[in-house]
């Protein structure tokens, strides 16, 4: 049986893209506001939305918007404004309506399988549920893999809150004992990774500040979670700041499938 490889979509191209290796080479995913600290009666923030070899610049792909949520302070899902597809970024508005802190994300789940049928190297990828059914009986060395995702921003009206910031218990997580909108040059932010609710224990991390592309190296951060999956960044200046994190095990729900998950954020820290 013959199994063609799926069409990727642009959803899927985003998944993808959160599996490759974190080289000068690779693609990433970000979401980044004009600015994450505002304090207006009217406030609106603009918001890009793309998928770029260096941090920030759009020279790859656009995102697809049906997958990003905007979330108020109450953690109610609101509606983003203006929302537009362009060739190598998309973009849209969110009306700050309510003070507090606001949520912009998307998440995902899915998976792939890889296998030998006939002598020859078969691969399929498509939606988890259908994980258990994608490989025939008669294949060969087979691997199968549960993957989820979760690409987040945050920006905050007046004083930052904290109930939007509260946990799915579905995938890797952050859990921001700093808050995500009150980050300042040379201090140091302590932040939770967790699996399913659960600690991350080893998760891998890489932070890139913004502005790559006019500097010979990627002045990237790297670090490990902890036993209880926290992670400690100290931010060497002010700016836009990328931070992905990935994690790996065998506790997938599949039967004899590892599970692979991948977090990633755009923050912005402040001047002292």
């Amino acid at each position: 049986m013959q199994t063609p490889l799926l069409r990727l979509s642009g959803l899927a191209i985003l998944a993808l893209s959160l599996t490759l290796p974190l080289n000068a080479n690779a693609h990433r995913a970000w979401i980044l506001p004009a600015a994450t600290v505002l304090s207006s009666e009217n406030a609106w923030v603009t918001v890009d939305a793309a998928i770029s070899n260096d941090i920030f610049h759009t020279d790859y792909h656009a995102m697809d918007l049906s997958g990003i949520k905007v979330f108020n302070p109450k953690g109610e899902e609101v509606a983003m404004q203006n929302p537009s597809k362009g060739r190598y970024r998309s973009v849209f508005d969110v009306e700050l309506t309510d003070n507090g802190t606001y949520k912009i994300a998307s998440a995902s789940q899915g998976a792939f399988a890889i296998w030998e049928e006939n002598g020859e190297r078969k691969r399929w990828r498509g939606a988890l549920q259908d994980l258990g059914q994608a490989v025939p009986k008669k294949a060969k060395k087979v691997q199968l893999t549960e993957t989820h995702r979760r690409l987040e921003t945050f920006v905050t009206n007046g004083a930052p809150t904290t109930e939007v910031l509260a946990i799915t218990q579905k995938g890797l997580e952050l859990a921001p004992h700093t808050h995500p909108n009150d980050l300042f040059a040379t201090e140091t932010a302590r932040f939770q990774l967790l699996i399913d609710g659960k600690p991350a224990a080893g998760a891998e991390v890489e932070v890139i500040p913004g502005g790559m592309r006019y500097r010979d190296a990627q002045n990237a951060i790297h670090t490990t979670a902890d036993k209880e999956g926290y992670i400690h960044i100290t931010w060497p200046q002010a700016g836009m700041y990328w931070l992905s994190a990935s994690y790996e095990d065998n506790k997938a729900k599949t039967r004899n499938a590892n599970r692979r998950a991948s977090y990633t954020a755009t923050f912005e820290v402040l001047p002292l």
